[in-house]
């Protein structure tokens, strides 16, 4: 038996939808997330992804991220040296109420997706007028 410390999950940590099952290889993209003035920018590296590929999905304040990258050889292929790993691209954020869902896009470049999340009015940073009496 394993010496380690167990840890039970407690009510907050219970999983409440159903988790996703895939086959295949799945890689995590690496993810650059950036906040500025008006919203986020997520900038996810994708590298052999083709544009029309790419699944951007929102629903229930979840924004999902899925690439699928086709091999570059044939399966025939006799390698010496593969360090290449060839699978999908997968990912998944928590997007707070604070972001405008309806307004978010995604534009991709040289393996390079880009979503825009805009602010909600009410996140936004505002100046205050201050009166003099």
């Amino acid at each position: 038996m394993n010496s380690e410390s167990t840890v039970a999950k407690t009510a907050d940590d219970q999983v409440t939808t159903a988790e996703r099952t895939r086959s295949g290889h799945f890689y995590r993209p690496l993810v650059d997330i950036i906040e500025l003035q008006d919203e986020l920018q997520l900038v996810v590296d994708m590298p052999g992804v083709k544009a029309t590929d790419i699944d951007v999905g929102f629903e229930d304040g979840e924004l999902h991220l899925h690439g699928p990258v086709t091999p570059r050889q044939t399966p025939e292929t006799h390698y010496l040296l593969p360090e290449y790993g060839v699978g999908d691209f997968d990912r998944t954020f928590r997007v707070s109420e604070q972001i405008d869902a309806s307004k978010i896009r995604a534009e991709y470049a040289d393996g390079v997706l880009t979503l825009h999340l805009p602010k909600a009015e009410s996140a936004k940073p505002r100046k205050i007028a201050v009166k003099t009496a």
